[in-house]
């Protein structure tokens, strides 16, 4: 049984100060959980990069109980796994998405992008030597459930149509790659951002794909968090998975990328 709540999101944004420098803001806002969508971006089954893999195994983990707290007190689930629609063409929560009524995506600008403070054009492998790219996934990872009441994309337009139609003013993204997908594809921060659409990346839910022997040769989680500052700075704000947790246990829910 759905229990729709209220959830209290304690947003983390990066602003400016009296002399220029940034600081960290942190504002409480309390919507409706049935006015919130989580999306889960390109959590594979497998990646072509080994180390890429095993982080996205521990990642999926942690963040079943998350997904399943998020839906049990009302948030809608979607499901990205890009390059896999074709796994699911007969998915219940595939085809509702799909008959999603038709509606225009806004006409903006694209604009410029500020430069990300990592270098990931080699493609962010931190194996020696690294893998060669490829697709390995064909679906999302067997932890995460794909409930009925999910849906399933890799478009952006059709889930822009699904938060305009069930009138879903806030979209929280989890998964890989903070550095890529989470910002670049469709239905990423990027472009919902730019659409009108109020993003808010679950920065301990997230993953980087960074070789520490680039640019600027920090660890890493290191490499993970100046992504997640240079979303918080320029893009949208960061929020903590205990905020989507039943709220008796927010106190005792683990910090990760804080």
């Amino acid at each position: 049984m759905v229990n729709h709540q209220t959830l209290r999101l304690n947003l983390r944004s990066r602003v400016s100060g009296e002399n220029g420098e940034r600081r960290v803001q942190t504002v409480r806002k309390v919507i409706p959980a049935t006015e919130t969508a989580l999306l889960i971006c390109d959590m594979w089954d497998s990646h072509w990069c080994r180390s890429a893999a095993r982080r996205c195994d521990a990642l999926a983990m942690k963040m079943a109980p998350v997904v399943e707290a998020a839906r049990a007190r009302g948030v809608r689930i979607i499901h990205a796994p890009s390059d896999c629609m074709e796994h699911y063409g007969d998915a219940p929560a595939r085809q509702r998405m799909a008959d999603a009524p038709p509606l225009d995506v806004p006409d903006v600008p694209v604009g410029d992008f500020p430069p990300l403070p990592i270098d990931d054009s080699d493609g962010g492998c931190d194996d020696e030597p690294q893998c060669e790219t490829h697709i390995a996934w064909t679906q999302q990872h067997s932890a995460l459930r794909v409930a009925d009441e999910d849906v399933i994309s890799e478009s952006g337009p059709e889930v822009y149509r699904f938060l305009r139609h069930h009138g879903i003013t806030t979209l929280l993204l989890a998964g890989v790659h903070t550095n890529m997908c989470i910002l670049h594809r469709t239905f990423g921060i990027r472009q919902m951002t730019r659409w009108g659409i109020q993003c808010a990346l679950v920065r301990d839910l997230t993953d980087s794909l960074y070789n520490p022997r680039r640019h600027p040769f920090v660890s890493h989680d290191r490499g993970t968090r100046l992504v997640i500052e240079h979303i918080e700075r320029h893009w949208c704000p960061t929020i903590l998975s205990a905020d989507l947790m039943p709220r008796r246990r927010n106190a005792a829910a683990s910090p990760g990328l804080g």
